[in-house]
């Protein structure tokens, strides 16, 4: 085990001087902090296989430090990352754009719970529970729903989509708000997650915007569904998280995401159960847009100061 370190400053600017202790490396140092070896590195003008002297002092940049580095040794791409806060729409246009929800559904005149459920050979109870509705309720025509990862389409898929949408009363609620990523870095951190990691699925989910409704019934910055904030409420949370407020939207963001990487051992198998959910990946196998969402995230990090 190495010492934690402190956390990576959210602006730039802000370099941490911090002096080798015993056992540690140049590795230890930048996962101490959440940052990768090059960027360590490529900030303190060390190659990535340096080693470090006990007593000497390393610098650790923020985010936006370490990858204007990374830019001037010609590590990643020259776009500018704006100050460490979110990035203008046209930064993300170098990787392909978003895949369209996953299980995104909008229930047509006729549709009942029941019967979609029973389509998606899933429990009513499960159903209900992942979109935040009554099970014993009645769906209305044009009710933004998910339906889990690989379902086969519902026989009235094919009707015309209800003009009017109609989102489920249920936590998280989406709120006209924005974060910037030095927010969701500064979460991260906080949280034992790769900064530029939670940035980039913030980024590819919502642009940052708590207002955001996907057609799959996901809401805000981490675009989260009402199942899974109720499990993150109940399960990893140690507070009463604000379901109206983006930066506790941020926070469930985090906290799922460190469980996902903990139960895969492996941060691109926990970005596509992110996406797709992890019983999906185990039974299926990653579906091509996953993979497609997956390769977008990880391009996005080098963006937040990750590679």
């Amino acid at each position: 085990m190495f010492a934690v370190l402190a956390l990576i400053p959210s602006t730039a600017g802000a370099a941490v001087p911090h002096v080798v202790q015993p056992g540690e490396s140049l590795w230890s140092i930048a996962a101490a902090n959440n940052l990768t070896t090059r960027t360590v590195a490529a900030y303190n003008g060390l190659s990535e296989s340096s080693p470090v002297v006990l007593g000497s002092t390393i610098q650790i940049p923020s985010t936006a430090e370490g990858y204007a580095s990374l830019q001037k040794a010609g590590l990643v791409a020259a776009a500018p990352l704006q100050s460490a806060a979110a990035p203008a729409p046209a930064a993300a246009s170098s990787t392909s754009a978003a895949p369209a929800a996953q299980g995104a559904y909008t229930v047509r005149p006729g549709d009942t719970l029941s019967g979609l459920a029973a389509g998606a050979r899933v429990p009513v109870s499960a159903m209900a529970a992942i979109n935040g509705l009554d099970p014993n309720g009645v769906l209305l025509a044009g009710t933004v729903i998910k339906l889990p990862a690989g379902a086969p389409a519902p026989a009235r898929a094919s009707q015309p989509t209800p003009v009017a949408t109609v989102v489920p009363s249920a936590a998280p609620e989406p709120t006209p708000s924005r974060v910037d990523a030095s927010s969701i870095q500064s979460a991260a951190a906080a949280g034992g997650v790769s900064p530029s990691l939670a940035a980039a699925i913030g980024w590819q989910e919502s642009g940052f915007n708590n207002a955001m409704v996907s057609g799959a019934n996901a809401r805000g910055v981490m675009q989260i569904t009402p199942g899974t904030w109720a499990f993150v409420q109940n399960n990893l949370a140690g507070r009463r998280l604000d379901p109206n407020s983006a930066a506790d939207n941020v926070s469930a963001g985090v906290l799922y995401l460190k469980h996902l990487i903990q139960q895969t051992g492996d941060e691109s198998t926990a970005i596509a159960c992110y996406y797709q959910g992890c019983g999906s990946v185990r039974s299926r196998g990653l579906f091509d847009d996953t993979k497609r969402y997956v390769a977008n995230v990880q391009a996005l990090r080098a963006r937040f100061g990750g590679s």
